[in-house]
């Protein structure tokens, strides 16, 4: 929200002399977010005896969310990591920040900071949950999500380095399986496109990666069935469906190998051909 600068409080700078895109000092921090907590005070002041509605309310209520827009950036900066525009997580955050105004009571004793954080980072989270995913998690791998990423942070600061699962685990009294299924369920805020590109790995889209239809899986089927219809034959006819048709053997050949006439191989793959036949089930 644009306030006018000939009637809205100014902020003080940030820090004086050098180049402005330098950092502040923790000092400099500090005395800045003194004052800022000083001029807020002051405008709550004001916006308490003021008509909602009145010109004059509007533009103390302007400047408080001018003042306090050092807030919602630092919130917003927590969720760097959901590849999201900071531009619209900011705005998000700020109509946090606007609820937080509006029912912010200055005569309970206690800081807006801390009155108003927790609406800030809860309307960010809300929009992250309803607005920016595409895949939706249960609500409880979400919420566990959140403690996961804080403890995460906490033991990455604590030893210097990325924290493994176990490190995780123990710290929040979970199993290792639930702090795999929290990570990845907070990754997925997005469906990936079969045709998309797969950057930074050099690969293939994923459609290029899937599997192929097998050509021999239908012979699966039938090799199941002639196995099922195999064994209601005779012993010895079984003998020679396997010699003609497995070792390839002509009638010749195995009338040799059983002993017995070529004719009466021909009339025992006759007759077992008839029971396979009326056999089958898929025929049937």
């Amino acid at each position: 929200m644009n306030v006018p600068a000939s009637t809205a409080p100014q902020v003080p700078p940030q820090h004086e002399g050098g180049d402005p895109a330098d950092p502040p000092r923790p000092r400099e921090r500090s005395t800045r977010g003194a004052d800022t907590r000083a001029l807020t005070q002051v405008l709550f002041g004001q916006l308490k005896g003021l008509e909602p509605g009145s010109a004059e309310h509007d533009r103390v209520r302007g400047a408080l969310i001018e003042a306090n827009l050092p807030l919602v950036r630092y919130a917003a900066a927590r969720f760097r990591s959901r590849n999201e525009p900071m531009e619209d997580v900011v705005q998000v955050g700020t109509i946090g920040l606007i609820n937080a105004i509006d029912r912010f009571d200055p005569d309970r004793g206690v800081q807006f900071p801390t009155f108003a954080m927790p609406t800030v980072v809860g309307e960010i989270k809300r929009y992250f949950r309803d607005n920016v995913r595409t895949v939706h998690v249960p609500r409880r791998l979400h919420e566990l999500w959140v403690q996961v990423n804080g403890a995460t942070e906490d033991l990455t600061t604590a030893h210097g380095r990325s924290p493994t699962t176990a490190e995780i685990a123990e710290r929040l009294r979970i199993a290792e399986d639930e702090v795999l299924a929290c990570i990845e369920a907070g990754r997925s805020y997005h469906a990936t496109s079969l045709e998309a590109a797969q950057e930074g790995d050099g690969l293939p889209g994923l459609l290029d990666r899937l599997g192929y239809e097998d050509p021999a899986l239908a012979g699966v089927e039938h090799r199941d069935l002639v196995r099922h219809l195999l064994v209601q034959l005779p012993e010895r006819e079984q003998r020679i469906l396997m010699l003609r048709y497995y070792s390839n053997l002509t009638q010749s050949q195995i009338s040799q190998e059983l002993g017995v006439s070529q004719m009466h191989v021909s009339r025992l793959l006759a007759r077992s051909f008839a029971r396979l036949r009326s056999a089958n089930r898929i025929e049937a």
